[in-house]
């Protein structure tokens, strides 16, 4: 490959919360076993360098006072939506947020109401369960049904709607934690309910370059013209090029009554400037080799993704999954595993980070006895993983 995934980077005590902090609480690692970090939603690969170049390149200047933002962050975004999702976006459209809870949070203060219902679909990203509760909205949930993949339960989703009277959903397109990358007619389906009942949707898409290459990421916004008028859509290169420690993402927003009130929201604080490194890492992420590099990585994630799954079906009886279509994560059910072995699912959680397997609990994404992965490390450090859940853990 051309690119660097398989260096073993020295992570801890270097500001890495991977590996500086412990997921599971009254349990140490054992001394003997090196710590593999797989729970935090960050890779464990060398940056792509162009990043690092760019970064420096403004570092070089001897000025860090008030700017405005470059002409470059648009146009970089813009290449990269055309690049890599087909789609033509104005530069009006685009708004610089620091990070997608962030975005999620503007939009909950300009389009509902303390105590309002928001729907959402479990398994949930964690961070929108916080975002919620800290502003005080009401969760609704409708299940994903799963059967041979996850899937949207369109019924569930109506009926709640109309029993709630839902004006404000979350959409998670690739989905986490499943890793279900949606297919347009699911997409569209979805939507169309939204158009039914007026419901204004907040579609997270940081995940979007992150797809095994038999399956394609549909903005949600390019579905219909009502969709791309009802949909404020959250995007970051921090995901897929691992910067999430810079800070920084950015909204597509293309009616101009959602954006001037999601732009008003955001103001209000006076937290959501942009830092000047990371607008730099975002135009040094967002070219032509930055599409190479993405490329690459979702070849090693694949590889990675197809041995975990391999490994499990042959060794760990009781446990399943279901092979994410995007994301690097994996999302273990344990369900029938602790059914037939005397251990509970805190016992399994604490025996993996005791011999340095360093996984995260799946519940707090509101769904019982589940467990999600990382994978994005160098090879030996997945095949490591394993082979410790085997002789130690299963």
């Amino acid at each position: 490959m051309k690119y660097d995934f398989t260096t073993l980077l020295n992570r801890k005590g270097h500001d890495a919360l991977a590996l500086d902090v412990l997921p599971i609480k009254d349990v140490e690692v054992d001394p003997n076993f090196s710590t593999i970090p797989m729970w935090v939603a960050d890779m464990n690969y060398p940056v792509f360098e162009n990043i690092q170049k760019q970064m420096f390149e403004r570092i070089k200047e001897p000025h860090f006072g008030y700017f405005e933002m470059p002409e470059d962050y648009y146009k970089a975004i813009q290449f990269w939506q055309k690049e890599t999702h087909g789609i033509d976006v104005e530069k009006e459209a685009i708004g610089y947020e620091n990070g997608v809870l962030g975005i999620l949070s503007s939009a909950l203060e300009a389009f509902s109401a303390s105590g309002e219902p928001i729907l959402v679909q479990s398994p949930c990203y964690i961070g929108f369960i916080h975002t919620l509760n800290n502003l005080g909205r009401k969760i609704i949930d409708s299940p994903l049904k799963k059967e041979d993949n996850w899937a949207m339960d369109y019924e569930d989703i109506e009926k709640k709607i109309i029993k709630h009277n839902i004006h404000f959903a979350i959409f998670c397109s690739p989905h986490n934690p499943t890793g279900r990358v949606w297919k347009k007619e699911e997409i569209q389906r979805f939507m169309d309910i939204c158009k039914k009942h007026d419901v204004l949707v907040f579609s997270d898409e940081i995940w979007s370059d992150l797809v095994r290459k038999e399956n394609t990421h549909i903005p949600t916004q390019s579905i219909s013209e009502d969709a791309k008028k009802r949909t404020i859509a959250a995007y970051a290169p921090s995901k897929t090029f691992n910067l999430a420690g810079l800070v920084g993402s950015y909204h597509i927003v293309y009616d101009k009554y959602l954006r001037d009130r999601l732009n008003k929201q955001a103001s209000l604080s006076h937290y959501n400037s942009p830092n000047i490194l990371s607008v730099h890492a975002l135009m040094g992420a967002y070219c032509k080799e930055g599409l190479d590099w993405v490329n690459e990585l979702n070849e090693v994630i694949s590889n990675n993704i197809d041995y975990a799954l391999d490994f499990i079906h042959n060794n760990f009886k009781g446990i399943e999954v279901i092979k994410p279509e995007g994301t690097y994560m994996l999302y273990l059910d344990c369900t029938k595993y602790l059914d037939t072995h005397d251990i509970t699912m805190d016992e399994l959680l604490k025996k993996g980070v005791h011999y340095g397997v360093c996984w995260q609990d799946g519940r707090p994404f509101m769904n019982p006895n589940t467990i999600r992965m990382n994978l994005a490390l160098p090879t030996i450090l997945v095949e490591e993983a394993f082979s410790r859940l085997k002789k130690f853990v299963f």
